[in-house]
């Protein structure tokens, strides 16, 4: 069985037909004629995904190396680009030249910078501000700030921030609570009510404000016509406030990515429901939420956005400063380490690496590193038990939904190895991933991009059909083809195969258990026996239909 604690199945005593290696090789000549390239990452069997951040200085071979440490897909980061950037080029390409040479099929999120909101300049900056001082922001922009007031070039905060709002610099650093708002000359009057230094173009973040501004600046919308010239597999929409910002997105991308939307400000806490149905997958994005949170809030927010996440089948990427002190230092904090490990038995898809490998000094080994703590959390006997535990209950169940249900407490009944689904656009592989199978989830899908967009999904490794399945014999012949190839599964195995009938235009209803069978050679082709399943799907519909049920 294969087994989901180690990198690669252990070798099975087993009484075959012909010699190990000679099966392998039939194995592998099988495997030749089905996928587009033998898919070397189904051997890799770590659930939660890591997402890397590349930097503008990246190259192929560090995309290699992060690749081999445990990258599962990169991460490209708009707001340190120029227009039209070339290195957004170049780092495409890497990555795909390298997926192509390695026989992976490896992500690419493109991120999205949003509306960052900033300040104005300083005639004499820095200025340490006091608690309880007066501080005054305003539209006079060509005046450079003093001690006592500020240029805000953001017109929309005067006309929605009311009085005792707060407003946060710096990160954070200083917070000021809001006295009075003139808004027909734009004026904020604040008082501060948390002492801090305050420079040139330092953040501003208002977490109590509903902005009337979309979550996509011209330059965003720029850079997002760009980016889907390269194909990529996820846009990331930074500061989505509400479902229409995301809606907003999917409609320029016109289903040309995924769209995953990062969750860091209030508004979208109190939107959630309606940002994940509208999202792709979303991303817990802990700087900015950290900042317009409070601290203590922040744990709390991570873990509804996981389970939320998980009950509607999205992948939830968990993000920034995870491994923070490894930008400078070759050994993460013990508290890193358990932060990375708590993400991981709330069930988070997906962990993502920032400056940790866009800058920093240890980057390859920051990637090794976050792998090894998700390698440990997967072998505790109570790992999915946990993961199992934070999902709520759903009723009224659709039939997809109940197959997929189904195919997680047969791979439990049966030991299984593997799970098999066949999917185009990916929809089929998250329902099963929701389900969180002590199986590894193979998705075979004739579709490229589906093949990519799933490496930031828990547990799935996608395989790229030359072509889809056409008949249940074409399903289960397949399958032990694959499964064997990829040597995740052995004769004597049971595989459960979960697939929509008619193949490829239904959703999820079927599922199957197999039992895998060797490679042999019939008539100069190599071939796999299955002798209770010698007809067509077709043929077996009819004649079900014509048996008459024993009720006795």
């Amino acid at each position: 069985m294969y087994s989901l604690s180690q990198a690669s199945p252990a070798p099975r005593a087993r009484t075959l037909a012909m010699p190990r290696n000679s099966s392998k090789c039939l194995s592998r000549d099988c495997l030749a004629e089905l996928v587009v390239a033998p898919p070397n990452v189904a051997r890799r069997s770590r659930l939660s995904k890591i997402l890397a951040t590349l930097g503008p200085q990246t190259t192929e071979q560090q995309i290699i190396d992060f690749f081999d440490a445990g990258a599962d897909l990169f991460r490209i980061n708009m707001s340190h680009m120029k227009e039209r950037d070339h290195r957004v080029t170049d780092m495409v390409n890497a990555i795909r030249k390298v997926s192509s040479d390695l026989g992976v099929h490896i992500g690419v999120l493109v991120d999205l910078q949003g509306p960052k909101i900033r300040c104005g300049s300083f005639a004499n900056g820095p200025y340490v501000l006091e608690r309880g001082q007066s501080f005054t922001f305003d539209m006079e922009l060509d005046t450079p700030g003093d001690r006592t007031r500020v240029g805000l070039p953001h017109p929309e905060i005067f006309k929605a921030i009311e009085v005792g709002h707060n407003i946060l610099v710096n990160d954070g650093a200083i917070a000021m609570r809001v006295d009075a708002v003139d808004r027909e000359n734009l004026v904020i009057e604040t008082t501060v009510t948390q002492e801090g230094e305050i420079n040139n173009r330092k953040g501003v973040n208002v977490p109590d404000t509903l902005l009337p501004m979309s979550a996509m600046t011209t330059k965003d919308r720029r850079d997002l016509a760009f980016a889907l010239e390269h194909s990529p597999d996820w846009i990331a929409l930074s500061f989505v406030q509400t479902a229409s910002d995301v809606q907003e997105c999917q409609a320029m991308v016109q289903g040309r990515a995924r769209v995953m939307a990062k969750i860091e400000k209030p508004q979208a806490l109190e939107n959630l429901v309606e940002i994940v149905e509208a999202a792709n997958g979303i991303m817990v994005a802990r700087g900015d939420l950290g900042v317009e949170l409070s601290l203590s809030q922040v744990p709390a927010a991570q873990k509804r956005c996981i389970k939320l996440g998980q009950v509607h089948g999205k992948p939830v990427v968990v993000a920034t400063q995870m491994l923070e002190s490894m930008i400078s230092r070759p050994v993460p904090t013990r508290a890193e380490v358990n932060d990375v490990a708590c993400a991981v038995y709330d069930g988070a898809d997906c962990l993502m690496l920032s400056a940790e490998t866009a800058i920093g000094k240890f980057p390859r080994k920051a990637v090794r590193t976050m792998s090894d703590c998700i390698w440990e959390v997967q072998k505790d006997p109570l790992y999915l038990k946990s993961v199992h535990a934070i999902a709520p209950g759903r009723e009224h169940l659709s039939t997809p939904d109940a197959i997929a249900a189904a195919s997680r407490l047969t791979v439990k009944a049966l030991a299984a190895s593997v799970i098999v689904v066949y999917t185009r656009s990916g929809g089929a592989a998250l329902r099963i991933s929701r389900e969180r199978p002590s199986a590894l989830i193979v998705a075979m899908t004739p579709v490229l991009e589906t093949a990519r967009a799933l490496s930031a999904v828990w547990g799935v490794r996608a395989v790229h059909l030359k072509e889809d399945a056409k008949t249940f014999k074409d399903m289960t012949r397949m399958a032990n083809a694959v499964v064997t190839g990829l040597e995740v599964a052995f004769p004597g195995d049971s595989v459960v195969c979960v697939s929509g009938w008619p193949f490829g235009q239904q959703a999820i209803n079927l599922m199957h258990v197999l039992s895998v069978t060797e490679p042999e050679m019939v008539d100069g082709h190599v071939g796999y026996r299955n002798p209770e399943l010698s007809h067509s799907n077709e043929d077996l519909v009819h004649a079900l239909s014509a048996t008459e049920l024993n009720e006795g």
